[in-house]
């Protein structure tokens, strides 16, 4: 069976606080009947200060999955790490690696919009030392052992449970984030599929002495919504993966490469791109059963409506998964 996962980043432009937080208990409720139906993963990210209301606090909103689910993993991809002081993700890691039984993962980014960075009060021009600074700093503190951080000693409690350490995990699309990821040890998280960057890291593994892994996109990785008819779900909501589409669009610059990424200014330009998909049912059992790298469905994309989200995963759960099961 492959990989699956459901997307999460709570965006709605149009949202009211009651009405977000409809959204937001709607994300746990599915959740909840992800994990009962054997979904693997549940993935969510980390911006801030955008209008649409993007998630800017993937931990708490990972620890209420937790409390809501007993199976399924929680990927947090990615965080922007230098925007986060290091002994305190380290705590908040370790919790919730404790609370989980282990089913935190977590892919370190250093993102690409200098107005986070701005708004947070950290040198944008830094953030390749401060990564290296709070990678290090995590693999140490999770020892729970004292250790010397800015010149003095501290030591930080609880130790995880998942040892050696929670899983983390270097994301980027550039060599030195596999040069990072390959001098600590650490998996590495290309943000698209890029063979060569992915062969640079082992080379790099075997230059440090050190052992990893990729994990990496596959060449194609569109983001799935499941309905009876396609033609009316793009008619009637298409404007919300548009939406979505041209905000990450927005923020990427001509050097950054990711797999979800979109030139679309119209829906019907974002439908031919493939890059959101609208199957019917049947349509995804056939895509499943090709070389496909797994299988990503994003239910409330854009601020879909939130009874749409449920038909989407609804037909995934009931009518999709019980037919890959042999595959």
């Amino acid at each position: 069976m492959p990989v699956t996962v459901v997307r999460f980043n709570l965006v709605d432009p149009a949202a009211t606080p009651a009405a977000l937080s409809e959204r937001y208990k709607t994300a746990l409720e599915m959740s909840a009947y992800a994990d009962d139906r054997g979904i693997t993963t549940i993935q969510t990210e980390e911006h801030h200060g955008a209008e649409n209301n993007w998630l800017p606090s993937p931990f708490a909103f990972a620890g209420a999955v937790f409390g809501a689910t007993r199976r399924i993993s929680v990927t947090v991809s990615a965080i922007i790490g230098p925007l986060h002081d290091p002994l305190r993700l380290a705590e908040d890691i370790a919790v919730l690696d404790l609370l989980s039984g282990g089913r935190l993962v977590t892919v370190a980014g250093i993102g690409y919009r200098p107005e986070e960075y701005e708004r947070a009060g950290v040198d944008y021009t830094r953030r390749g030392k401060l990564q290296d600074e709070l990678l290090e700093t995590l693999l140490k503190a999770w020892t729970g052992e004292p250790f010397i951080y800015r010149g003095r000693t501290v030591r930080v409690t609880p130790r995880p449970l998942t040892q050696p350490h929670p899983m983390l995990l270097v994301g980027g699309s550039s060599k030195a984030a596999a040069r990072r990821a390959a001098r600590l040890g650490l998996p590495f998280f290309p943000s698209a599929h890029l063979p060569e960057l992915e062969a640079y890291y082992t080379e790099r593994l075997a230059e440090h002495g050190t052992e990893g892994w990729t994990m990496m996109p596959a060449a194609e990785t569109p983001l799935l919504h499941i309905a009876d008819d396609p033609e009316r779900t793009w008619a009637e909501h298409g404007e919300h993966f548009l939406h979505e589409a041209r905000t990450y669009a927005s923020w990427q610059t001509g050097d950054i490469r990711s797999a979800v990424r979109s030139a679309a200014t119209t829906v019907e330009e974002l439908r031919a791109e493939g890059v959101y998909r609208v199957l019917t049912p049947e349509e995804c059992v056939t895509y499943a059963k090709g070389d496909t790298g797994g299988l990503i469905l994003h239910p409330l994309s854009g601020g879909m409506p939130v009874d749409e989200g449920w038909r989407s995963l609804h037909h995934f759960c009931e009518n999709v998964l019980p037919r890959l099961k042999d595959k």
